[in-house]
C-alpha cells in the first residue's frame, strides 16, 4: 500500500471511530425515530403520486370492428346510469384480427394501468383481470350482454365469460411509482442526514486547531480522501443497523401472525406481489448503490465549502445554500418519480446532482437493468470532477486557516491580468492601433 493510501485510511479510521465510539452516537443511530413527521410528509407526497398514476387506469376489450360502435354506445349508456365514484376505468377499444396484439401482452403493457382485457366472441368472451373477482372484468362482461342483448330479437342466453387472473408482472404503476417516490425520499434522507455530519466535524476540528496538525503530518489530499471515506462508513453502518432492525421485526411480525387469519382473509402472496420493475434484489442492490453516488457528491461539496469557514455560523451560513439546492434536486426526483417517461424525468436522470435520486425512482418502474450501469459510470466521472475541485477548495481553505476565500485570492492576479488584457485587445480594436 502506497504511503498516500495509507495515510488516507488512517484518516477515515480515526475518523469512523471519533464518530462510532461516543455515546452520542447512540442518539445519532435512533435519529429516524424522531423523523415520524418527515416520514408522514413521504407517505403523504406517496400517496398523491398513486392518486395521479391510478387516474392512468383502463380496461381494454379486444372485439371485432363490426362491435366497436356497439360497445362504445353500450358503454356510454351505462356510465351514464353509474355515478361518479362507480365509475369503471377509461374503455378503450382495439381491433381483433391478425395483428392484434396478445390481450397478455396488452394487461401488461407500460404507461397505464391495465385492469382488466376482454378479447374473444362476445357470447364467450375471455377476461383477463389483474385482481381475482374485480369490478373492472364484470363490467366487460355486463358490456358484452348489453351489446348482445340490443341485437337479439328475442330471449338472449346469458353470456358465459371465462376469467383469467394475472398472476405475474402484476404489480400496478401506482404501486412501482410509490416504490420510486420512497427510494428517492430514503436516498435524500439519509444522505442530507449523514452528508452534514462532515461540516460539523470540520466545524470541531478548525476550532480546536486539530486539522493544522493532521495538515502538517500528511497530505491535504490524504485527509480529505480519508475524512470523506469515514463519513461514508458510518452511513453504510447506519443503513445496515437499520435494515438489520427491518428485517428482524418482518421477522417477528411474520411470526406472530395467525396462519387461519391469513387463509381467511385471501391469498397471503398478494401483499408480497408488490415489487419493483427491476426485482427486489436488483432494485435494493442499485438503490445502496446511488446512495453512495449521491453522498460522494454531498459529502465532497460539504468538505470543500466547509474548509472555507473558520466559525460555525459560517459554516451554516455556507451549508444552507448546499441543503437548498438538495432540496431542489429532491424535488425535480420526486416530480421525475411520477411521470416516468416525459422529459422531465430523462432530464432529472441526466443531470448529475439529481441523477442518482431519479435513476432509483426508475428502477421501480422499469426493468431494464443495462442503463443503470451507465448512469453509474457518469456519476462516478461527475464524483471524481467534483472531489477534485473540493480537494483544491479543502487545501485552500485549511491553509488559510478558514479566514476568506484564498483559492480566490490565490487566482486573482491571474483573473486581473486577464481581465487587463481583454480590455487592452478591446480598446486596442476600437481605436485601430496594434495590441
Amino acid at each position: 500500500m502506497t504511503p498516500f493510501l495509507k495515510n488516507m485510511f488512517v484518516i477515515a479510521r480515526r475518523d469512523f471511530l471519533a464518530i462510532v465510539a461516543t455515546p452520542t452516537f447512540l442518539l445519532f443511530l435512533l435519529a429516524p425515530l424522531f423523523m415520524v413527521g418527515m416520514g408522514a410528509v413521504g407517505g403523504l407526497g406517496a400517496s398523491q403520486l398513486a392518486d395521479s398514476a391510478r387516474g392512468k387506469g383502463r380496461i381494454v376489450a379486444i372485439v371485432d370492428a363490426a362491435d366497436v360502435e356497439a360497445l362504445g354506445k353500450a358503454d356510454a349508456r351505462l356510465r351514464d346510469a353509474l355515478s361518479g365514484g362507480e365509475r369503471p376505468m377509461t374503455l378503450e377499444v382495439r381491433i381483433a384480427g391478425p395483428r392484434a396484439p396478445d390481450p397478455l401482452v396488452v394487461a401488461r403493457e407500460k404507461g397505464s394501468d391495465t385492469y382488466a382485457v376482454m378479447s374473444g366472441a362476445l357470447e364467450r368472451p375471455r377476461i383477463i383481470e389483474r385482481n381475482e373477482g374485480s369490478t373492472s372484468g364484470r363490467y366487460l362482461a355486463l358490456l358484452a350482454a348489453d351489446v348482445l342483448r340490443d341485437r337479439a330479437a328475442g330471449p338472449v342466453p346469458p353470456v358465459a365469460p371465462h376469467f383469467e387472473a394475472l398472476t405475474s408482472g402484476g404489480t400496478s404503476i401506482a404501486a412501482q411509482q410509490s416504490l420510486g417516490f420512497g427510494a428517492v425520499f430514503a436516498i435524500f434522507l439519509m444522505t442530507l442526514l449523514l452528508a452534514g455530519q462532515t461540516v460539523s466535524s470540520m466545524a470541531e476540528e478548525k476550532g480546536n486547531k486539530v486539522i493544522e496538525i493532521l495538515a502538517a503530518a500528511v497530505p491535504l489530499e490524504s485527509v480529505f480522501l480519508g475524512k470523506l471515506l469515514g463519513m461514508l462508513g458510518v452511513a453504510v453502518l447506519f443503513i445496515a443497523f437499520w435494515g438489520v432492525v427491518a428485517l428482524g421485526g418482518g421477522f417477528v411480525a411474520a411470526l406472530q401472525m395467525d396462519p387461519a387469519a391469513i387463509a381467511a382473509a385471501g391469498k397471503p402472496a398478494a401483499a408480497l406481489a408488490v415489487a419493483p420493475a427491476s426485482g427486489w434484489g436488483f432494485f435494493i442492490a442499485i438503490s445502496l448503490c446511488y446512495f453512495v453516488m449521491a453522498f460522494l457528491l454531498l459529502g465532497a461539496v460539504f468538505l470543500g465549502i466547509g474548509a472555507q469557514a473558520s466559525t460555525v455560523r459560517e459554516i451554516q451560513m455556507l451549508s444552507l445554500p448546499i441543503t437548498i439546492f438538495q432540496v431542489g434536486m429532491f424535488s425535480l426526483s420526486a416530480a421525475a418519480a411520477s411521470a416516468p417517461d416525459s422529459g422531465l424525468a430523462h432530464f432529472a436522470q441526466a443531470f448529475p446532482f439529481s441523477s442518482p435520486f431519479a435513476m432509483a425512482a426508475r428502477a421501480a418502474t422499469d426493468g431494464a437493468h443495462g442503463i443503470h450501469f451507465l448512469a453509474l459510470g457518469w456519476q462516478a466521472i461527475w464524483v471524481a470532477m467534483t472531489v477534485y475541485l473540493s480537494v483544491r477548495l479543502f487545501r485552500a481553505g485549511v491553509l488559510s486557516g478558514g479566514s476568506g476565500w484564498k483559492f480566490w485570492r490565490r487566482n486573482r492576479l491571474a483573473v486581473t491580468a486577464i481581465a487587463a488584457a481583454s480590455t487592452g485587445a478591446k480598446a486596442a480594436a476600437e481605436t485601430g492601433t496594434p495590441h
